[in-house]
């Protein structure tokens, strides 16, 4: 190994294929409750789950019922 290594030409995330981008969503209580809980189950951090959740949503091309917003 060296001592020192040049980064200075180097890109930030080059080699990173899935970049996260930090977002401020608002959770109801029930829902985070929820993924820590099921955080607590599988050892895996409960944002961690509910990204892998949203992903899957997304791949799959899931909608939500949102029959709450249909009139009657």
């Amino acid at each position: 190994m060296r001592k020192e290594y040049d980064f200075s030409k180097g890109k930030r995330g080059a080699y990173n294929t899935r970049v996260k981008k930090q977002i401020t969503i608002k959770i109801d209580e029930a829902t985070i409750k929820y993924f820590k809980a099921l955080a607590d189950e599988t050892g895996v951090a409960y944002q961690n789950l509910i990204n892998l959740y949203l992903r899957e949503c997304a791949s799959e091309a899931k909608k939500p019922s949102i029959k709450w917003l249909k009139s009657s």
